[in-house]
């Protein structure tokens, strides 16, 4: 287990879960992941974090009745650590990226921006105050990695390489299995899927992955719970195993178990 003091820039450093059920949302994951709920309002919609060992792993809050209307389905939100929100929000714009919320304070806990880049998907910059972001990492249930879903992998890697500084790595020189690696300061943080390995009727995301103990038995309580197995279980030669659900109110994500080294 390893303590997060600070997030340097570029590392994903938060995930939010958009809810259509928040009773449903505490219930599913405190039993999957037993995590921990604290609750408190903040305006304009209810908020509560989820924890473990007394440190801040997610988020949660309810989503809006206008996004709703629009067809937005429940989903979780990514946050990159950045020094200064409103500099890089200037630098996604610059870079042809969509700014769908400018900068603005959450009170004193940090200054976000909401991002959309060139491609379609959605994140968040991450300006830390009084509030880092995940406080622990490197144990069953805490956030690990992301992949990015999108038509576009070239187009991707520009953007974000250019606006993060990540290091982005190539697997396969066939097109449609290369998965692009993704580093920041030389540390693993997820990838860009091949376009074999994504739905070309589903919108460009990013994809969050949990850390789990055992692979299997953990998709087989989701399911329990009523999860659904977009993916189930597999092997990731030499990497470990992974599987992608989508829990009771539809909100997609990925766990992810590391093979014995």
């Amino acid at each position: 287990m390893l303590r997060v003091e600070k997030h340097v820039p570029g590392d994903f450093c938060w995930i939010e879960l958009a809810t259509t059920d928040q009773t449903a949302a505490k219930k599913f994951y405190s039993e999957l992941f037993g995590w921990d709920i604290h609750e408190f309002t903040m305006a304009p919609n209810d908020f509560f974090t989820f924890k473990m060992d007394g440190c801040d792993v997610a988020a949660a809050y309810t989503l809006p009745a206008e996004q709703r209307s629009q067809g937005v389905p429940a989903h979780w939100n990514l946050y990159v650590a950045v020094e200064n929100a409103d500099a890089a929000a200037g630098r996604a714009a610059k870079l042809e990226a969509k700014v769908l919320a400018a900068p603005f304070d959450v009170f004193d806990a940090g200054r976000v921006a909401v991002l959309q880049d060139p491609t379609g998907a959605v994140f968040s910059a991450w300006q830390a105050k009084r509030y880092i972001g995940f406080g622990i990492k490197g144990v069953p249930g805490a956030f690990c990695v992301a992949d990015l879903s999108t038509p576009d992998q070239e187009a991707a890697s520009r953007f974000y390489e250019q606006l993060f500084g990540w290091r982005i790595e190539k697997e396969d020189e066939n097109p449609a299995h290369n998965y692009y690696h993704l580093f920041n300061h030389n540390e693993f943080i997820g990838g860009i899927l091949p376009p074999a390995f994504r739905d070309p009727a589903a919108p460009p995301y990013w994809q969050i992955y949990l850390q789990v103990s055992d692979c299997d038995a953990i998709a087989q309580k989701a399911k329990s719970l009523g999860a659904k197995l977009y993916m189930p279980p597999m092997k990731i030669e030499d990497i470990g195993r992974m599987a992608v659900m989508a829990d009771p109110q539809s909100a997609a994500f990925a766990i992810f178990e590391a093979a014995q080294r």
